[in-house]
């Protein structure tokens, strides 16, 4: 009787030990997925930050270009 309680108690101990690991991995995934998308956020916000500055500059020059007799 001990040999089968013993061995459905290691059998228990081992299904939580995997059950944790799925946890872990699970958890892993999701914040590897949070920086990758604040990573693209943020390289959207550089190329149309660079899109205005690109605009303005052109428009400063084409403005001025037309003032040149």
């Amino acid at each position: 009787m001990n040999h089968l309680i013993a061995t459905l108690h290691t059998l228990g101990v081992r299904i939580q030990d995997n059950v944790d690991d799925a946890h872990a991995t699970l958890r892993k995934n999701r914040e590897e997925g949070s920086v990758t998308i604040e990573q693209v956020l943020w390289a959207i916000a550089v190329i149309a930050f660079v899109g205005i500055v690109v605009a303005a500059i052109t428009t400063y020059v084409t403005n001025k270009a037309k003032n040149i007799k």
